[in-house]
This record gives C-alpha cells, sequence and structure tokens, in this order.
C-alpha cells in the first residue's frame, strides 16, 4: 500500500474589491468578493515542502486589486477572464486557475431626477455570480487553453401566494402532509448558468436570463417546485443559444397555514401563514441541451448542486 496525494488547489479567498470610476463627476461603482485558486503540480509543496512552483496568495490578492485598476471591471466574467489568463502565465505549474467572483449592488440615492452622482444606498436581494475556469492542454505551458464561463445568481427569494398545488404525492405509515391545491410557494434560488462560448454582451445576458427566470416563475402554474424550475431552465435555453446549462438549488422556504381551531370566532382563510425556515425540502436540478458536450471541470469546486 502507498499514500499518495490526491486533488488539490490553494488560492486567495473573499478578496474585497471596491472599484470607483471617477473619470467624471458622476462616479461608478463596483462591489465585488473575489475568490481564486489554482490547481496543477505542486505535489512538492504538500510532501516536501518546497514552494518554489508556488504563486503565493498574497501575490493572487495584489493582482485581483491590480487588474481592477488597470482592467476596470465592465462585468465579473471579463474581470475574472482576464485574472484566470494572468495567473496562468505567472504560474506555469498551473494547470487550471478558478476565478470565483460575487457582485453586490449598490444604487444611487435618490436625489433630483438621476440619482446623486457619489452617493450610493447597497441594495438587497440577489447577488449577481460568475465562476471563470480557464485549463490548459495537458501540463503544457503553451498551446490552446480551455475556458468555462459559470455566470449566475444566488440568494433570489420569490414567492408566489396562490397558483400553486401540492398533492398526489407517495404516501406511507409516517406521511401527515395533507394534499393541497392552493399553498404559497417560495423559495431562495441559487441558479448557475454555463455559456457555450466566452464572446457574449455579459451583462446583456445576465439581466436577460433573470428576467426570465422571474417571468416564468410567476407565470407558470405549479404542481411542484420540480416542475416550475425545469419550465424555467427550459425557457432560459429557448432564449439564450449560447447558454449550454443551467443548474438550480432550490430550497423551499415552507409557509403553514395558522391553526385558528382554538378561536371560534377567527376563520384563517389562507390569510395568515407562520414561515418555517429549517427543515426545509432542497430541490435541485440541472436543464441542459443534449447536443452540447458537458464540461465537469467547469463545475469544480462549485457546491450546492447534485
Amino acid at each position: 500500500m502507498s499514500i499518495v496525494l490526491g486533488p488539490n488547489q490553494y488560492g486567495k479567498a473573499e478578496n474585497r474589491v471596491v472599484r470607483i470610476t471617477r473619470d467624471t463627476a458622476r462616479h461608478e461603482i463596483v462591489d465585488l468578493n473575489v475568490s481564486t485558486s489554482l490547481r496543477g503540480d505542486f505535489a512538492d509543496a504538500h510532501v516536501t515542502g518546497d514552494q518554489s512552483k508556488i504563486l503565493p496568495t498574497d501575490t493572487q490578492k495584489n493582482t485581483a486589486f491590480i487588474y481592477a485598476k488597470k482592467h476596470g471591471v465592465s462585468s465579473p466574467e471579463d474581470y475574472a477572464l482576464a485574472l484566470a489568463g494572468r495567473f496562468l502565465d505567472a504560474a506555469p505549474a498551473a494547470t487550471g486557475a478558478r476565478i470565483e467572483v460575487e457582485q453586490y449592488q449598490w444604487d444611487r440615492i435618490p436625489v433630483g431626477d438621476t440619482g446623486h452622482d457619489h452617493a450610493f444606498v447597497r441594495r438587497g436581494g440577489d447577488t449577481r455570480t460568475t465562476v471563470v475556469t480557464v485549463e490548459r492542454p495537458g501540463h503544457e505551458t503553451t498551446g490552446e487553453r480551455t475556458t468555462h464561463v459559470v455566470s449566475g445568481l444566488t440568494d433570489l427569494v420569490v414567492l408566489k401566494s396562490t397558483g400553486s398545488e401540492f398533492k398526489g404525492y407517495l404516501k406511507d405509515e409516517y406521511t401527515t402532509l395533507a394534499e393541497t391545491d392552493d399553498r404559497i410557494l417560495a423559495t431562495s434560488l441559487v441558479a448557475r448558468w454555463r455559456h457555450v462560448g466566452t464572446d457574449s454582451d455579459w451583462n446583456k445576458s445576465f439581466e436577460s436570463v433573470r428576467e426570465t427566470l422571474l417571468e416564468v416563475f410567476a407565470t407558470t402554474y405549479s404542481r411542484a417546485l420540480q416542475e416550475t424550475l425545469h419550465a424555467m431552465g427550459q425557457a432560459v435555453l429557448e432564449r439564450h443559444s449560447d447558454i449550454a446549462e443551467i443548474r438550480f438549488s432550490a430550497p423551499n422556504k415552507h409557509h403553514f397555514l395558522v391553526d385558528f381551531s382554538a378561536f371560534p370566532d377567527v376563520e384563517n382563510n389562507g390569510e395568515v401563514f407562520i414561515a418555517a425556515d429549517r427543515p426545509y425540502g432542497l430541490i435541485e436540478a440541472t436543464v441542459l441541451r443534449d447536443d452540447v458536450p458537458a464540461a465537469p471541470e467547469a463545475w469544480l469546486a462549485t457546491p450546492g448542486f447534485c
């Protein structure tokens, strides 16, 4: 028997990069949380402590900030692509670079018709995400690289107060859940979608996908959250030929009707609910094109999906 080193990667997690564009009196703000990692031929660092092939995590941190200055942040995807390419150039032993970006949204504080030029308020709600993975062929330092871009969002909390049922499910001696023709359907959605290529208007694409997800959630009668997720994914792929697949992780945010039976003068006709945060059902699904090659390396180290 021998003991060997298995898969590994290293990097700098959660660099809080805030880029202010102040070329004019009207400023722009981009607020990012950037995590970088490299994987490749780093066995010596683990087994013998030899750091000669290691690009320090502190260098990765500095690069994240310098690239925000030198290249700006037109979109989290373009920024991540630039970083990934730089790290493969700087670390010959690396076979792949993974850049994960979360973008937090800010709105201008309402002043006048167009908002204040340089005062902002942090927007609540969902967070835009990007994961860029760049791989070089084998262990060579030259040759064509393989690039994957996965865009997405987290914490998109949505609710519909009717238009959803849940019935006809499997029952056994431990089943207590009552069937219903009318229930609240709510979730805090995580969605990530993989692009076919790297040439896209990332900002326009993101807004379109987000709009599609919301529209389909609102307008689709739901017999189950699974059905709703499939309809949302299908609509995204039908409207975006440049997206290969979309993956969902959707915790069911349960709302239970409050029992007013102890109060004979009070009726609860589907009006008052208790929102339960746990335990919760967790629904995960992938909707994909069957004519586009799979890319498992695009999803490495991205938890929360089946």
